[in-house]
């Protein structure tokens, strides 16, 4: 039983123009130019089963591309946390000698030195 074309991509056919129909016709393979040869297909059938193929093949892209970027963003993340995990962290430095608090003197409040003006 022969496939039926959707009237939605008929409608897109017709709307296109002479130039657009050629290349169109020009991205068919497998059975439609053999369909179209042996004079099974008109012409605006088989650009409407070409333009549906090619939608269906452009929706597999994108879901595969999605797949694509999602595995990325993933790996990225992965990447970016090992960075932060291998980065130094503050060493904080440990006195050997403990310090009495008596033992620290008060500083002085000394004016710092005046500077003589050029004249």
């Amino acid at each position: 039983m022969p496939k039926i074309c959707k009237p939605e991509y008929l409608a897109k056919v017709a709307k296109l123009s002479k130039l657009e129909k050629e290349r169109l016709m020009s991205r068919m393979s497998g059975k439609l130019p053999r369909r179209l040869e042996k004079d099974k297909l008109n012409n605006e059938e088989a650009l409407a089963f070409q333009l549906e193929l090619e939608d269906e093949q452009l929706q597999e892209w994108r879901k595969m591309m999605a797949i694509i970027r999602e595995k990325e963003a993933v790996k990225l993340k992965a990447q970016q946390a090992k960075e932060v995990k291998k980065a130094p962290k503050a060493k904080q430095v440990e006195s050997k000698q403990k310090v009495k608090i008596e033992d620290i003197k008060p500083v002085k409040n000394e004016k710092p030195a005046k500077k003589k003006a050029k004249k």
